[in-house]
């Protein structure tokens, strides 16, 4: 028999918990419970829920306090921790990302937004097991072999790499005609990286990470992403969510590609004028790598077919590209995409659908 999934709900009043668990019963969760913090700490070594809700404002140990500790041990930070507060200042909102919290939900709860946001988390989750387990198994066989080591690792790399594009299409699958997106746009990024002045090393690294960038859409559900119009407020925010259950995905990793790929999974839709999400990063502050796939993606969406839109033409989407050169994107990688033109035509014409 299929094993349940287990969400544990941390909140000192009672109502609050039999509200939450009589909306998640139904869905065929297995459901904990704790009036605090430290309560809620002891519950999870002894039974590791797929899914935490924890309240803030609590008794004994406070929410922050629990989550902190939750997410330094290495046996817990995995799990998908969600804050369930009152609280809508946005201080107490970065004191619990710094905390570790992987998302947010606001008093009183909304029975449609709740029901969303643990389903695709207890996805993550899933998926975040699958890959943990691979990674242990792959490390046991590689000390197994300490011989053979060095060929052993040039084979796993080879074999990461073929993974990891094959991951990534699958992510692009639903969304995309096929997999010549992430070719592309992986691409676009390898020429404006080296045309930048990275190292080749670095280059290297963003060509194979690139296709990693929406990883995250694996958690986004079906009617969202395949949707023809417009998305409506609730669906856009969960839309959104795929940058930050990418990079969770992909976290904790010890190769240097996979590390890069959770950056740029993360930062891709930030914006240099700092009206992007996930975190609003203006600037410099975006990482390097985040500003040149960000303009990557956004070329090749705007030249290809989504459910929501026909291409446009060329001409079009570069005039798009320069308009928000300074808003959008950064102005020194527009100026280095328009550079480089040249070539991204022509990986355009190679890499078509």
């Amino acid at each position: 028999m299929e094993k349940k999934p287990i969400i544990l709900i941390a909140d000192d009043e009672d109502r609050n918990r039999r509200l939450m668990e009589a909306l998640l019963l139904p869905m065929g969760y297995e459901i904990m419970t704790a009036v605090n913090g430290k309560e809620a700490i002891d519950k999870v070594k002894e039974t590791s829920p797929d899914v935490i809700l924890m309240d803030i404002m609590m008794p004994v140990m406070d929410g922050l306090a629990a989550v902190k500790i939750l997410k330094q041990d290495k046996d817990t930070r995995f799990i998908p921790v969600v804050m369930v507060t009152a609280l809508r200042e946005v201080n107490d909102r970065v004191k619990a990302l710094e905390a570790g919290a992987d998302d947010f939900l606001s008093k009183p709860v909304d029975k449609t937004e709740l029901r969303a946001r643990v389903q695709t988390l207890v996805k993550v989750k899933a998926h975040s097991d699958l890959l943990q387990n691979y990674q242990k198994q792959l490390e046991s066989e590689v000390t197994r072999k300490t011989i053979q080591l060095q060929k052993n690792l040039e084979i796993l790399q080879l074999a990461s790499l073929d993974f990891i594009n094959r991951l990534s299409r699958a992510a692009e699958y639903k969304d995309e005609d096929t997999g010549a997106h992430i070719e592309r746009m992986s691409r676009y990024s390898e020429i404006i990286a080296r045309k930048k002045g990275l190292d080749a090393k670095t280059v290297e690294r963003i060509l194979y990470a690139a296709p990693m960038h929406d990883a995250g859409k694996i958690g986004i559900p079906d009617k969202i992403l395949l949707k023809p119009g417009k998305l409506d407020p609730d669906e856009w925010e969960i839309m959104k969510q795929h940058t930050t259950i990418g990079a969770r995905i992909l976290s904790g990793s010890r190769a240097g590609i996979v590390r890069l790929a959770e950056v740029i999974a993360l930062t891709h839709h930030e914006r240099w004028d700092g009206s992007g999400y996930p975190c609003g990063l203006k600037g410099a502050r975006i990482p390097l790598v985040g500003r040149i796939t960000a303009i990557a993606d956004v070329f090749d969406a705007l030249t290809t077919r989504r459910p929501y839109k026909e291409p446009f033409s060329v001409d079009k989407s570069f005039a798009i590209i320069q308009e928000n050169k300074g808003t959008h994107f950064d102005p020194q990688v527009v100026d280095i995409f328009f550079a480089v033109q040249d070539e991204i035509l022509a990986i355009k014409e190679q890499y078509q659908g």
